[in-house]
């Protein structure tokens, strides 16, 4: 009998003895509007300084009709060389959203919410087409006390306000992966990715707790119901769609991307493809992965097909957690509203 060692995390590469389907999909099944993506460093693979043909090459491959660019940032400098870079020469090929500078709290004080829809209201006439919301919202920004701010804090209702006044969409990104929150121990399935990124922990306390910071953004959708919020990956709640789909009943103002978040949606596949099927009005495709051909390719075929157990990274191991997914296989009716039509209808206000 073989002598039985312990082998470290990091050399256990096992390898499914399954005999499963693989299923090719080079393309969609229709023209696709990328919700949720970047442009620049770290996330969107730095094509603020590559050649642009060749971004648009990758697109016509993987058939996105219109790519929305969340970098555009606060500062003048980013949303205008943005603009001009690749909205400009391609102005039905890219959506620029703004952002807000949390940083100038500390100088406006309780007026911050004034000015920063004020500096809204001149990124919308520079040319930007939405406000991106990052996730140090709710976990580090802080108000000219050095207090942390709530995701519904009151103060903010006029950057809130003017955003649905000007008819620009909010792609919100609070808190993180629940896992993230929970103590750094052996039960914790993002082990070995939050230990390779220890900063990407959020233990409560010092940080408040995962519930606290979503039922906060759940406060502020209801709170502005003439506003259109976009809750990124899933409503940040990718791992409770039970969850989500009530807010989602409660709200008709709030949509939903599942940026990402293949890896969470894939190891429930009975749970999120009737999800899909309920909210087929409520969600945009978005990939959060940068103009990558075969991430996309990967998505198509875990929405579009009914494969089995397969890798939802690009990697031997994948990167979240030690787990496979499957395919959802939704009907055309649902991928032509998830992958066009209602972002189409949300952010480009067609009909």
């Amino acid at each position: 009998m073989p002598q039985l060692t312990d082998v470290p995390l990091s050399e256990f590469h096992p390898r499914s003895r399954l005999t499963t389907r693989v299923t090719e999909v080079t393309a969609p099944r229709f023209p696709v509007i990328d919700a949720h993506n970047h442009l620049k460093e770290p996330f969107g693979g730095g094509w603020d300084k590559r050649p642009l043909n060749e971004l648009i090459d990758i697109l016509d491959a993987a058939q996105v009709q219109t790519y929305i660019d969340l970098d555009g940032g606060w500062g003048e400098d980013i949303l205008n060389a943005h603009l001009d870079y690749f909205k400009a020469p391609a102005p039905e090929r890219f959506m620029i959203f703004g952002g807000v500078d949390w940083s100038q709290w500390a100088v406006q004080g309780d007026h911050f919410g004034e000015w920063a829809a004020q500096r809204l209201r001149l990124q919308a006439e520079r040319g930007a087409q939405g406000l991106k919301i990052w996730k140090p919202f709710g976990l580090h920004v802080t108000d000219q006390h050095g207090q942390l701010v709530a995701v519904d804090d009151r103060r903010l209702d006029p950057l809130w306000q003017t955003a649905g006044e000007l008819g620009l969409p909010v792609m919100i990104h609070v808190a993180d992966p629940v896992a993230f929150f929970d103590p750094l121990d052996p039960t914790n399935e993002r082990w070995e990715e939050l230990h390779a990124h220890p900063d990407w922990h959020f233990p409560s306390p010092p940080f408040p707790s995962f519930m606290t910071i979503l039922n906060g953004f759940a406060n502020l959708v209801s709170q502005h119901p003439a506003t259109t919020f976009i809750g990124a990956h899933v409503a940040c709640y990718s791992e409770n769609l039970a969850w989500v789909g009530e807010l989602l009943d409660r709200c008709p103002n709030l949509y939903v991307d599942p940026s990402a978040r293949i890896s969470e949606l894939g190891r429930q596949p009975y749970a999120a493809r009737r999800f899909f099927l309920k909210y087929a009005d409520r969600i945009l495709f978005g990939t959060d992965a940068g103009a990558d051909l075969d991430y996309y390719r990967l998505c198509y075929r875990f929405y579009e097909t009914d494969d089995e157990y397969f890798n939802y990274g690009l990697g031997d191991i994948p990167g979240q957690g030690r787990w496979q997914i499957y395919g959802l296989y939704l009907p055309d009716e649902v991928l032509q509203k998830f992958y066009h039509h209602n972002a189409a209808r949300v952010l480009l206000k067609q009909s």
